[in-house]
């Protein structure tokens, strides 16, 4: 729960697996859940349906109307996998058919900002729980890079290994500096940089700060203070997205009223 923020402050019983599926799998209430989430997707992508293709929408609309109101424990394995699979297609809808124009940029910038921040929330976890948490193979395959890390060091992960895997790959579209890469070059081309010197732009300049923090800092110092450079990662993301909200996406602006002219 900890790991994406969702520990409700009432809740003084225990951390039950069945309360953790409820809360993290189907509650309506919760926005961190993955029904939350799907139904969001849909209702945006209602408030956007002249720019979302056809394809995209019946896609979203129908698994939303699919969602379960109840998860069964010895099912949870196989709603997991649905879920993944919806997800998996409607991000190959968007790539397939969607012109490389602002709409997508802002697809993809968000798809990185989030990528982004959720790897650094599970390094965050491990480096707070250490032996007693979930494993290097674990953080590996919640990330999907299980595979892909054994392709790259042909070996059983180690913990600085893995770190380096997950923070600083540059081929891993899912690792933490990739990320902040993609989401560089989007916001470059939503707002073109035209700075003769440095960046006016606060959302690049941060997530250039962060780039270079991670690219040239030695990996055994960020395994050492890991949990306060995940912090960092969280700091940035949140406040960057809450910047392009600002910018675009203005949903407490005043009504301005243009009079009737005589």
């Amino acid at each position: 729960m900890s790991v994406i923020g969702a520990v409700p402050p009432e809740h003084d019983g225990p951390m039950t697996r069945g309360y953790v599926l409820e809360q993290l799998g189907v509650a309506r209430d919760n926005l961190s859940s993955i029904a939350s989430s799907i139904r969001a997707a849909r209702e945006n992508a209602r408030r956007a349906r002249e720019i979302v293709s056809t394809e995209l929408w019946e896609c979203l609309n129908t698994t939303s109307a699919r969602l379960p109101r109840r998860l069964q424990s010895e099912k949870a394995h196989e709603y997991f996998k649905w879920v993944r699979e919806r997800a998996a297609l409607a991000v190959g809808v968007v790539e397939a058919s969607t012109s490389r124009d602002e709409a997508w940029q802002f697809f993809a910038l968000g798809r990185a900002i989030e990528r982004a921040d959720m790897t650094a929330r599970l390094l965050a976890t491990r480096a707070l729980t250490e032996a007693s948490g979930p494993s290097w193979t674990t953080i590996l395959r919640s990330c999907g890079g299980y595979e892909p890390y054994l392709r790259t060091y042909r070996g059983m992960p180690s913990a600085v290994n893995a770190a380096e895997f997950l923070l600083l790959d540059r081929l891993f579209p899912r690792s933490v500096i990739a990320s902040i890469t993609t989401a560089e070059q989007c916001m470059s081309a939503i707002e073109p940089v035209a700075d003769r010197v440095g960046h006016s732009n606060a959302v690049l300049r941060a997530f250039g700060k962060l780039r270079n923090e991670l690219e040239y800092t030695p990996i055994e110092e960020i395994i050492g203070d890991l949990h306060e450079h995940m912090e960092n990662v969280q700091i940035v993301t949140r406040e960057a997205s809450e910047a392009i909200g600002r910018r675009f996406f203005p949903t407490q602006a005043e009504p301005s009223w243009i009079g009737e002219t005589s």
